[in-house]
């Protein structure tokens, strides 16, 4: 199964980072927001990945064009153009960047692949870490009958809830008051009957598509109670770097 993580915003909230590169590329610790991302999936085998890019999207793609020399120990003689690998410490992952455009919403953007994807596929997005077990989610998602299964965390109640009974998601609530509400963490697994719930370029997938299926009774939850850090500001940038500093990730 493919993974799709959306990487293709400006990241405004996230500019003192975000002028200079694409919010995917912020560093926590020394690697990229997109590797942390990666490395969780391929601890469960999920090894290739479709990168939706847009705003400074070719920094994105000369990321993964000089990743082995980046993480390879090198000599150069800079007499000559010649160069000498000492160790490579490569990964067995293949990535493709797409690019979908910098003005494009996450709908627009995931409907670019309705010609590229005819099977069940695995979606998130680029600035959200997490430990949640992929295994599990696929799992759930074809334990059901569901166009699409998400994960839903319990963050602070800054977030839009969900409404959930039994294991569907049957609306979405703006805000609610206290803590404890379950929130779509943004980890999915999705059928291609997704592409039948979006519209050109504008189309949110967030606003336009996974209401729609939660009305249908067609979007599934997967329960997540461990490690989610989603990176929208330099406070969020500081509690990921403090999570990896004490070990929460499996990949550190």
């Amino acid at each position: 199964m493919k993974a799709v993580i959306l990487a293709g915003g400006r990241g405004t909230r996230l500019s003192e980072e975000t002028l200079l590169k694409p919010k995917p590329l912020v560093e926590a610790s020394g690697q990229p927001l997109i590797w942390h991302i990666m490395q969780n999936y391929a601890i469960y085998g999920i090894t290739e990945f479709i990168v939706l890019a847009g705003y400074k999207g070719q920094q994105i793609r000369e990321y993964f064009a000089n990743y082995w020399l980046h993480q390879a120990d090198v000599t150069f003689d800079l007499a000559t153009p010649e160069l000498e690998i000492h160790k490579i410490r490569s990964l067995p992952w293949k990535v493709s960047v797409l690019d979908t455009g910098i003005d494009t919403n996450t709908g627009g953007r995931i409907l670019r692949l309705k010609d590229l994807l005819r099977e069940d596929f695995l979606l998130t997005y680029g600035d959200g870490v997490s430990d949640v077990n992929i295994h599990d989610l696929i799992s759930a998602h074809r334990a059901s009958d569901n166009f699409a299964t998400l994960t839903a965390v319990r963050p602070p109640a800054r977030f839009g809830a969900l409404n959930l009974v039994a294991e569907q998601v049957v609306s979405f609530q703006e805000k609610p008051d206290g803590e404890g509400s379950w929130v779509n963490g943004g980890f999915l697994v999705l059928k291609p009957e997704i592409f039948d719930f979006l519209d050109g370029d504008s189309s949110s997938f967030e606003i336009d598509g996974l209401p729609k299926l939660a009305k249908l009774g067609k979007l599934g939850v997967y329960k997540h109670s461990g490690f989610w850090q989603p990176v929208d500001t330099i406070r969020d940038l500081q509690r990921l770097e403090e999570a990896i500093s004490r070990g929460l990730l499996p990949w550190i």
